[in-house]
């Protein structure tokens, strides 16, 4: 499975990232940033911390609906994931950030 991140620029001008599976789908995504650096460092985190499965939090919606935390070697949390229907596709979506992540490109459309 092929995965990618996109780099974008909302209206506000912030920047986020997103890491996207071979269909198109959110596996994990950024909070905003106000510099273009400091989301490409955030993609560099994401990459590192990935292939590590304590840096990895599942947690739950309100409504029950499994999501996950990413969370980088000081605990702070570098993406988050949007919410599954259940907890194998939440499974799933780890295990393809685990496996993607770190070698995936960058698609800047910022």
């Amino acid at each position: 499975m092929s995965v990618k991140f996109e780099i974008t620029k909302n209206d506000k001008g912030e920047f986020h990232f997103k890491l996207l599976d071979a269909a198109g789908k959110t596996l994990v995504r950024s909070e905003g940033y106000n510099a273009k650096a400091s989301c490409t460092n955030g993609v560099e985190s994401v990459r590192k911390n990935s292939a590590e499965d304590k840096r990895f939090e599942v947690k739950a919606a309100s409504d029950g609906r499994p999501y996950f935390n990413l969370k980088a070697t000081n605990g702070q949390v570098i993406g988050t994931s949007p919410m599954f229907a259940d907890a194998a596709a939440c499974d799933a979506a780890i295990a393809a950030t685990k496996a993607g992540a770190a070698d995936a490109p960058v698609d800047d459309k910022s």
